[in-house]
C-alpha cells in the first residue's frame, strides 16, 4: 500500500486589528496589514516547525530507501519564506534536487478566487506554480483548490490546466460504502483524484496531543502498526505542516514522533512511500468520484464551505469582495494585488461564528478575539479597497470593465455588460433608454456626467 504524507504550508497576511478606526488619508499596504504580526508568527514557526520538520525529512530521506512526501506551499507563504526564512527554501530546494519531496499546486493567496472568477482562479494557480519553480525549482504536476475545496468542475477545470492528479478530502457522504484508500476518476473528465483518509490524518493533527484520548500517547511504531493493517491501494495522510512543532508543540514529542515514523513505515513490507503524482501513476481508480457543485466539499470543520460562507457576517463580506473584483481586476496592479490579499480564505475564516470543537479551531487560529471584530476589521479593509479603486479609475479602466452579473444593462431585449457593447448598438436604441443608460454609465462604470453623455450621443 502507498503511504503519501501531505503538508500544507500556508501563512496569511493578517489586518491590523485597529484598522476600523478612521485613516486621515488612504492607508498604505504597511498600514493595512499587521506585518510585525506576520513576521513574529513567522519566525515563530520557522523555529518551531519548519527548519527542525524540513531537517528532520532530509535525514530520513538520507538513511531510509524510497523515503518520500507531498507540498503544497502557498505563495504567501512562500514570499515570507523568502523575506523571513530564506534557508527554508534552500531546504525545501534539497528535498527536491533529492527527488524525494512533490510540490503540488495551488491558489497563490491560499483563496477563495474559485467562487469568484474562473480566469482570476486560473491566473493564481499559476502564479503559485511559477513561485514553485523559481524559488523551489520543481513543477507542479498534482494540484489541490484552497482547503482541499472540490466538486466536479474545479477537478476537470484543474485538469483542463495540464494537472494530472487533484487532491481532495475523503466525504462520508461522496464516498458512501467505499473507501477513501483507493485511487479515483472525477466525474466528467480524467482527472485521478486521490482522497484524504481523515481518520488517520486527525490522530495526528489533532488527536496527538490530546490526553483524554484512548489512544494517547500516539507512538510512531503504534501508528505505523495502524497503516499496515489499513485495507486498500493508498492512504492520503495531510496535516498542516505547522503541525510538527506549533499545533502540538515540540515538548509534546512531535518532533520524535516525526523523525521515527518514516523508519517504522520502512520495516514493514506491505507499506511504501509514494507522493501524490507517484501513488496517482502506480495504482488503478476503483471507481468515479462524483460531486456536484452544489454540494463541494472540503477538509474544514463539516467538510463543507461552512468554515468561510456559513453565516451572514461571512456572506455579506464576500459578497462585497466579489463586487469589487471586476473594478480591481480592471486597474490591475497595485490595486489588484490588494484585491487579492483580501480574497485569501483566512480573513473569512475568522468570522465564523461556529461553537463547540469547530468554534475552537476557529479561535485558536484567530487574532482578533471575536468574529464580529474580525467582520469589522475586514470590511475597513474593503473599504479602503474602495478608496484604491475611486483614486486610481480612469476611463481607460472602465472600458476594459466587463461584467457577468446583475450589473449588465437590460432593456429592450438585449443585455450589454461592456462600454464596447453598448457602442455596437444604435443611436436609436440609446435614445430610447438614454436617461437609464446614463445613469448606468455614471453609477457603475463610474464616468463622469460629461462622458457619460458623450458616449451615448456617439
Amino acid at each position: 500500500m502507498d503511504v503519501v504524507f501531505f503538508f500544507e504550508v500556508h501563512q496569511p497576511r493578517r489586518l491590523r486589528p485597529d484598522l476600523h478606526r478612521v485613516f486621515p488619508r488612504r492607508p498604505r499596504e504597511e498600514e493595512i496589514f499587521y506585518e510585525e504580526l506576520d513576521g513574529h508568527i513567522f519566525r515563530r514557526v520557522s523555529d518551531r516547525v519548519y527548519r527542525k520538520a524540513t531537517k528532520i525529512l532530509i535525514d530520513a530521506s538520507r538513511e531510509i530507501p524510497g523515503f518520500k512526501v507531498t507540498f503544497s506551499v502557498s505563495g504567501l507563504a512562500l514570499e515570507q519564506f523568502r523575506r523571513w526564512a530564506p534557508d527554508v527554501l534552500d531546504l525545501f530546494r534539497e528535498l527536491a534536487s533529492r527527488e524525494v519531496a512533490e510540490f503540488v499546486a495551488q491558489t497563490y493567496y491560499h483563496s477563495l478566487a474559485w467562487f469568484v472568477d474562473r480566469g482570476e482562479f486560473r491566473e493564481q494557480v499559476e502564479m503559485q506554480v511559477k513561485a514553485v519553480e523559481e524559488l523551489i525549482g520543481y513543477k507542479p504536476r498534482a494540484a489541490e483548490n484552497t482547503e482541499f475545496i472540490y466538486n466536479n468542475d474545479v477537478a476537470c477545470f484543474l485538469h483542463s490546466m495540464g494537472f494530472s492528479t487533484v487532491v481532495t478530502e475523503g466525504v462520508e457522504w461522496v464516498l458512501g460504502w467505499r473507501s477513501p484508500n483507493y485511487l479515483y476518476k472525477s466525474w466528467g473528465c480524467g482527472a485521478n483524484v486521490l482522497v484524504r483518509n481523515y481518520r488517520l490524518s486527525d490522530d495526528i493533527g489533532f488527536r496527538f496531543g490530546a490526553r483524554w484520548w484512548d489512544q494517547w500517547p500516539l507512538t510512531a511504531d503504534k501508528y505505523a502498526a495502524w497503516l499496515e493493517a489499513t485495507p486498500g491501494d493508498v492512504v492520503l495522510i495531510a496535516v498542516d505542516y505547522e503541525t510538527f512543532g506549533e499545533h502540538h508543540w515540540p515538548e509534546s514529542g512531535i518532533h520524535e514522533f516525526l523523525r521515527w515514523l518514516p523508519r517504522e513505515i520502512a520495516r514493514r513490507p506491505r507499506l511504501r512511500f509514494a507522493t501524490v503524482s507517484e501513488a496517482a501513476s502506480r495504482n488503478t481508480p476503483r471507481d468515479v468520484l462524483e460531486v456536484p457543485p452544489w454540494a463541494t466539499i472540503s477538509w474544514a470543520d463539516e467538510r463543507d464551505l461552512s468554515a468561510w460562507l456559513g453565516n451572514e457576517l461571512q456572506r455579506n463580506a464576500f459578497a462585497l469582495l466579489t463586487w469589487l473584483y471586476p473594478y480591481a481586476r480592471a486597474i490591475g496592479g497595485d490595486v489588484l494585488r490588494l484585491w487579492r490579499l483580501l480574497s485569501t480564505s483566512d480573513h473569512l475564516y475568522y468570522q465564523a461564528t461556529k461553537v463547540g470543537p469547530a468554534g475552537e479551531v476557529h479561535s485558536y487560529f484567530s487574532p482578533y478575539g471575536s468574529a464580529y471584530k474580525a467582520h469589522d476589521v475586514y470590511m475597513a479593509a474593503l473599504s479602503y479597497l474602495l478608496l484604491y479603486i475611486r483614486e486610481a479609475w480612469s476611463r481607460d479602466a472602465a472600458e476594459r470593465l466587463v461584467f457577468t452579473d446583475e450589473r449588465c444593462f437590460y432593456g429592450g431585449g438585449v443585455r450589454i455588460c461592456s462600454l464596447k457593447e453598448l457602442r455596437q448598438m444604435d443611436k436609436s436604441f440609446k435614445e430610447r433608454h438614454r436617461e437609464d443608460l446614463f445613469k448606468w454609465l455614471v453609477d457603475v462604470f463610474m464616468l463622469r456626467a460629461e462622458e457619460a453623455a458623450a458616449l451615448l450621443s456617439d
